[in-house]
């Protein structure tokens, strides 16, 4: 990996470990973990002099349990070239009944596909993507991911029928 790469990479989890914190909210990851808000912050600030500060995998872990979706630990697996499935056995599965059949998880992929054109279209405008847009382009890009995991997991569970 190039220090370029390292670079790019280090800011990738801070990132995710962001969005872990605050999908879980800071009262419940301060009492998760045992750590105070300002350490929390510490973990996902890109500044020089937290850049080689990251989270312990045992606070990842008790965060993630709690979250709706494992953020690090599917940053981890991106930045790695691997892939991460889980189901409905799986504590931070949990999103929702996932009753759907395969057409409703198209309906709803062909919507987040929608939402992130759309905000694409809107970032695009000036000709310059600004730091705000590129967070909900993420996010949005996020939630494109989370419909495909799920779409992923209907068609798994529906092979196995």
């Amino acid at each position: 990996m190039s220090d370029t790469d390292g670079i790019t990479a280090r800011g990738y989890l801070k990132r995710h470990t962001e969005r872990l914190i605050k999908d879980v909210g800071y009262a419940a990851a301060c009492e998760l973990t045992g750590r105070s808000k300002a350490t929390l912050g510490r973990y996902f600030s890109e500044s020089d002099e937290h850049a080689d500060r990251f989270m312990p995998v045992d606070a990842v872990a008790a965060l993630e349990a709690a979250s709706s979706f494992p953020h690090v630990t599917a940053a981890l697996a991106e930045l790695n070239g691997g892939q991460m499935s889980y189901g409905s056995d799986k504590r931070n599965a949990v999103r929702g009944d996932n009753q759907g059949n395969v057409n409703s998880n198209v309906i709803a992929l062909s919507q987040r596909f929608a939402i992130l054109m759309s905000e694409y279209h809107v970032a695009i405008e000036d000709g310059v993507i600004s730091v705000n847009e590129t967070r909900r382009l993420l996010e949005e890009t996020l939630e494109l991911q989370k419909v495909l995991v799920e779409m992923k997991l209907r068609l798994e569970a529906d092979s196995r029928s």
